[in-house]
């Protein structure tokens, strides 16, 4: 797996402190996105150990880990099962629809599309689910 980045986020994933990795690699390449430079093999190399590490550092001040991205890769379902097994909560924000993917507490699912806008639309096509519940979260987003 390859990341642009990390960072900690509040907004994300409602009512959660996330750890949110963005995960390079995107083949959907939405019109309009707003992360273009993780689309193709940019970022850096990631690993579980480095993954291990970097959650070592922050479990204490996070609730949630989230992927922007990486379903396309074997080692998120890998990195997903260990942050549970932590009692951290788990989240994937992908471009893809009907996604079925273990150990995600949180899924965002939908390709970015410019005209219907993202979570904090009422037109946007984009899901935003807690997936023990079903209950759908879009509404947390709405101001």
């Amino acid at each position: 797996m390859r990341i642009y980045n990390y960072d900690i986020v509040l907004q994300e994933v409602p009512d959660e402190i996330s750890l949110c990795i963005t995960v390079c690699g995107c083949n959907l390449k939405c019109d309009g996105c707003h992360s273009p430079h993780t689309w193709g093999n940019s970022g850096k190399e990631f690993t579980i150990i480095d993954f291990k590490k970097l959650l070592n550092n922050y479990k204490n001040y996070i609730t949630c880990v989230l992927f922007m991205g990486g379903e396309w890769t074997d080692d998120l379902c890998i990195m997903l099962e260990y942050a549970k097994s932590i009692n951290l909560k788990t989240c994937l924000y992908t471009g893809l629809n009907n996604l079925q993917i273990n150990n995600v507490d949180y899924l965002k699912t939908g390709r970015w599309i410019k005209e219907l806008g993202g979570l904090n639309s009422i037109t946007t096509n984009q899901i935003f689910q807690n997936t023990k519940t079903g209950e759908i979260l879009n509404y947390k987003f709405i101001k």
